[in-house]
């Protein structure tokens, strides 16, 4: 199977993992008071914003170069999956604008998971794609949790502008789930969504 089909594989499994979570939410409810509610939202909101800026990062070093080479500075340097990192971290960001920490690491750990299926498929196509080179990536770099001490970068970027700014706009997408959640709580307080579960 070829990368490009891996990474379609991959929105099409996010975009399952979010519709279902949507539709669970809908009957879900945080518990606590508004404070902390307002204050756990807010910081949902600086995750979104550290994932979208994350995710623009790794596409100036990515952007029409993952199948063709190995690159291993900057964002790939520390991680391997950096791009999936940072949509893992904006996908805790949108669980919590429920105001509730425990949607906001479900968010994080789900968005995480269907991300380790695509990767374990996309590290066989480019082990048969880049052979010994990409063994000692695999064998010196982390999969998924980020080890900074392993940091370097490169001294000049080619940059495909158009990749970056479709990262952007496509990131921008993150934030449709403040005033979604915002809906949904207000229905729920109306009365016309029964909550079935509320979270801390």
């Amino acid at each position: 199977m070829a990368l490009a089909q891996y990474q379609k594989m991959r929105r099409l499994s996010l975009a399952v993992l979010l519709l279902a979570a949507f539709v669970l939410l809908l009957f879900v409810g945080a518990s606590g008071n508004e404070e902390i509610h307002d204050m756990v939202e807010a910081i949902g909101l600086g995750f979104i914003v550290i994932g979208i800026v994350g995710r623009m990062w790794c596409t100036l070093y990515i952007g029409g170069r993952k199948s063709a080479e190995i690159v291993t500075t900057g964002p790939y340097s520390v991680t391997r999956n950096p791009l999936y990192v940072f949509s893992s971290i904006a996908a805790a960001g949108v669980g919590a604008q429920t105001g509730s920490v425990t949607i906001a690491v479900l968010f994080l750990v789900g968005c995480a998971a269907a991300f380790h299926i695509v990767i374990v498929r996309e590290e066989s196509f480019l082990r048969d794609e880049f052979g010994p080179a990409y063994a000692r990536y695999l064998a010196t770099v982390p999969r998924f949790v980020p080890k900074p001490s392993l940091f370097r970068d490169e001294a000049e970027l080619r940059v495909q502008t158009k990749l970056v700014y479709r990262t952007l706009t496509d990131g921008l997408v993150f934030f449709v789930a403040m005033p979604v959640f915002e809906l949904i709580e207000l229905a729920q307080q109306s009365g016309w969504l029964p909550v079935l579960l509320r979270l801390p």
